[in-house]
């Protein structure tokens, strides 16, 4: 199978970086390249929920989180070459802990998605060679220069 790569690029983002305001940036890009596809709006909401609730914004976080879940539920467990299922249930865990979240506060912590297919896993490990980590990450809204190299081509 063929993966864009932006979205390999939004993996290694999620999964090594932990940076979900650059996986917005780069599947958003990429959802608006593929006509608005909802598989790509769902786990860019993932990444923007976490975002939210990482800042210090619950409300935010739940909403998308909820969001997210609405969008990826059609699918099948393991399309775009990932653990979805895995994904989805981590995420509804996740907006459960957080509708409790003003009588049952906790940390917060990261999730990762889960890449079931070995093509896939070499991409993303030759890639992130190649792809440097914001340092340190952007909190606000600002496009920055990686967005404006890929613009460019």
């Amino acid at each position: 199978m063929s993966y864009e790569p932006l979205y390999v690029a939004y993996l290694i983002y999620f999964n090594r970086d932990r940076d979900y305001f650059e996986c917005h940036e780069v599947l958003e890009e990429l959802w608006l390249k593929q006509d608005k596809d909802p598989l790509y709006k769902g786990l860019l909401q993932v990444a923007v929920g976490l975002y939210h609730f990482r800042n210090g914004n619950v409300t935010g976080g739940v909403k998308m989180l909820r969001s997210s879940i609405g969008r990826l539920s059609p699918y099948p467990a393991d399309i775009l070459g990932i653990n979805l299922t895995k994904l989805r249930t981590e995420v509804s865990a996740y907006i459960t802990a957080l509708e409790r979240y003003q009588d049952q506060p906790f940390e917060y912590y990261d999730l990762t998605i889960e890449i079931c297919d070995a093509e896939l896993l070499s991409i993303v490990a030759s890639t992130s060679l190649d792809i440097s980590p914001n340092v340190p990450q952007r909190r606000g809204p600002q496009r920055g220069a990686k967005h404006e190299l890929r613009q460019k081509g």
